[in-house]
């Protein structure tokens, strides 16, 4: 037989004037819990009553209704109505929406009034982040969401940064995938993409503590305690357009500083305006660095130096201060320790005399002339100068004459390599040299284009164009075996006699491949660089390199010739004839022996003849040209066509200008000075002088393009120029 489906009945709600409602004791709410009865009051004088209360009508002893109806479920909402009334802010008649229960009805009132407060589901906390995050995007502004809910401020800020975080992790999150705690880490970092990355790193990771998460969310960061940060200042930071991470749920001392590149720009350009302001002080040269390297000042002489007398004023303050001070000791000398105040006293004086007592130095002005100063960063963020450096090729003539023998004068070629007029070390005279790293800083760059002065290569080029020379050599070196074994004499030679640069093997005769860590995009194509590939193949394709043994025998058993010309090729990968920068703080290469090294150089290409232009190198406007100032390029068209075709180039823009010297220079054979064989540039210099002679102010005939020629006049090409 089918049950019947009883139909549910609910209900009826009606509404009750409040003081016909009392509360019930069968209320099962006897422990306080939640938000107190004055802030749910404050809500309800808010918004209103948003839950009806559940009420019975109250019996009297014959069992039936009387006026009046108890409340079983519902009781701090009947509380907080109460606290209005008793406020005056509701009236005692107001009509309040209940929910009747037959009296007759078999569910006791316990049972409603359990079944109310078990029921509830709590809100998940995702919820509440991004109800917050709604009413804020609805126009409420933090103060007000918080004043609503009756929490802090700080609340809905750390509510409103949860709702932020990637929404893939807020879906993790509420899948109980993640922890509060876990969540709270990635808040640290608004980026969402990084969130992501980091949790994928994480998640089926034995080590996902929300401490390991902040760390790899903040590793690319920098604390606000580092000494850059402090010297900066976190306000400048940001005023830069900086980002400073913080952490809401915790201890962050100070945040994260977002940008390390920007922070190392603002500390850079700081430190230079405190050398700037040195200069004044008349200093030949100032190094700045964010970091010294330990021995920094190895092998510079420190300058010794005067402390500034005080003046009548602080003469005066210090002796009152130091009268102060041995009166208060002798007053208390009796005493095992000082009274409190007295000892901060005596603490305060102390202070306010070495204030006085730290006295700048003064030094020779003559000295000054020759000395520099180092500026960089202390350990706690401060600025750190020190004075008084004198470089030894900064010092006095006299000195340098007898101490450096070996130096170029002693060479006998003055200051230049080889005889060219190439200086790598010169360095402009006039003011104080403000450097980093060893490179001038804070020149402008426009004025090199506008000056018309013929400066020095830049030092990225030159590095460049030695490495093509460098490699011409090792082919060359590698067809000259005569020139390649008296190379290895001269080292042997240079090894025995020379005992104090010897090392202590016997013999440790060896070939290091030299790397050129500066060279330009076409070096590997060029007709030298396939020279020495060929070569090498084909040693390489001949020698039984697997088997030392048989190696031994296959050289035991070459010709004379055979060996001289293997000799000569695995000489050649050791040739260095590369300009490096001169490191000033000791390590690497120094400037006499950068110096040696290129005036060996020249040597050997004398020795082997070398060409560059039969070498392949050409001035091209990527490899050369447009990396020079146009001063530059009007010397090379001048020395190899002429006054007369360089002035009608001269009115052109760079990229112009670049383009047609590169056409006019194509074949003629022209190469920058590091590019020259010292012992022909005496004679390139006689052949340039006679073609300056009565006509050297006229263009050669060359094919000039149609926007420097058209609508000349029939007259001097070169006056029109000029004009």
């Amino acid at each position: 037989m089918a049950k019947v489906a009883h139909n549910v009945v609910l209900s009826p709600s009606r509404d009750i004037p409040f003081n016909k409602l009392v509360l019930s004791q069968s209320n099962v709410r006897r422990i306080k819990a939640g938000v107190s009865v004055e802030e749910l009051a404050e809500d309800i004088g808010r918004r209103g009553l948003l839950q009806s209360l559940n009420v019975r009508p109250v019996l009297d002893a014959d069992g039936v209704e009387t006026d009046t109806f108890e409340i079983p479920a519902g009781g701090r909402r009947f509380q907080a109505l109460s606290l209005l009334v008793k406020q005056k802010r509701l009236a005692k008649t107001a009509p309040v929406p209940c929910i009747v229960r037959d009296a007759a009805s078999e569910i006791l009132a316990e049972d409603d009034s359990l079944a109310e407060n078990m029921q509830r589901v709590a809100l998940h906390p995702l919820d509440q982040f991004r109800a917050f995050a709604a009413l804020r995007e609805k126009g409420q502004g933090e103060e007000a969401i918080a004043a609503a809910f009756f929490v802090t401020p700080q609340i809905v800020k750390q509510r409103l940064k949860l709702a932020s975080v990637a929404p893939a992790l807020l879906e993790v999150y509420a899948e109980d995938g993640m922890t509060l705690e876990q969540l709270m880490a990635f808040t640290v970092n608004p980026d969402h993409a990084r969130q992501v990355q980091v949790w994928d790193a994480v998640k089926n990771s034995w080590n996902k503590e929300p401490y390991a998460i902040r760390r790899m969310l903040t590793e690319t960061s920098v604390r606000t305690s580092d000494r850059r940060a402090v010297f900066v200042g976190v306000d400048a930071f940001e005023a830069a357009g900086g980002v400073v991470l913080r952490d809401l749920f915790q201890g962050d001392d100070g945040g994260w500083l977002e940008d390390p590149a920007l922070l190392d720009r603002l500390v850079s350009e700081k430190l230079h305006t405190e050398a700037e302001a040195l200069a004044s002080e008349g200093w030949k040269w100032i190094e700045v660095a964010t970091d010294l390297p330990y021995g920094y000042s190895h092998g510079l002489r420190r300058l010794a130096g005067d402390p500034a007398p005080m003046a009548d004023e602080e003469s005066a303050s210090h002796a009152a201060l130091l009268s102060e001070y041995r009166a208060l000791e002798e007053e208390y000398s009796g005493q095992d320790e000082y009274p409190e105040e007295i000892d901060a006293r005596l603490g305060q004086l102390e202070t306010a005399m070495e204030a006085l007592e730290q006295r700048p130095v003064i030094f020779d002005p003559v000295e000054v002339g020759r000395a520099g100063v180092f500026v960089t960063l202390d350990r706690d963020g401060s600025l750190a100068v020190y004075r008084g450096y004198v470089r030894p090729e900064d010092e006095p003539r006299e000195e340098t004459a007898v101490q450096d023998g070996d130096g170029a004068d002693a060479m006998g070629q003055g200051g230049d390599v080889g005889g060219s007029s190439w200086n790598p070390s010169a360095t402009s005279a006039g003011g104080t040299v403000i450097t980093s790293g060893g490179h001038p800083i804070g020149a402008d760059a426009s004025d090199e284009e506008d000056d018309g002065a013929l400066k020095p290569l830049p030092e990225r080029l030159v590095m460049e164009l030695t490495a093509h020379r460098t490699l011409a050599l090792r082919e060359a070196i590698g067809r000259s075996p005569d020139v390649a074994l008296t190379l290895l004499l001269l080292k042997l030679v240079t090894d025995t006699f020379r005992t104090s640069s010897a090392s202590g093997s016997c013999l440790e005769a060896s070939v290091r491949h030299v790397y050129m860590s500066a060279q330009a995009p076409d070096l590997k194509d060029s007709v030298v660089a396939k020279l020495v590939d060929e070569r090498h193949v084909a040693w390489e394709a001949d020698l039984p390199l697997g088997d030392d043994a048989a190696l031994w025998d296959y050289l035991t058993a070459l010709d004379q010739g055979s060996r001289l010309a293997l000799l000569a090729h695995c000489l050649s990968f050791g040739i260095n004839a590369l300009h490096e920068k001169v490191n000033p703080y000791g390590a690497g290469i120094s400037a006499s022996g950068l110096t040696r090294r290129m005036a060996h150089a020249d040597l050997v290409a004398h020795a082997v003849d070398l060409d560059m232009v039969e070498a392949g190198w050409e001035p091209t406007v990527d490899g050369y040209l447009n990396r020079v100032p146009k001063a530059r390029i009007l010397e090379a068209v001048r020395e190899a066509k002429g006054e007369g075709t360089a002035q009608l180039l001269d009115h052109l823009k760079k990229g112009e200008m670049a383009t047609e010297a590169e056409r006019l220079l194509k074949g003629s054979g022209w190469l920058p000075e590091v590019l020259r064989r010292a012992d022909l540039v005496a004679s390139d210099g006689e052949a340039i002088a006679e073609g300056q002679g009565e006509d050297a102010g006229q263009p050669e005939d060359v094919d000039l393009p149609a926007f420097l020629t058209a609508d000349l006049p029939d007259s001097d090409a070169s006056m029109m120029a000029a004009e």
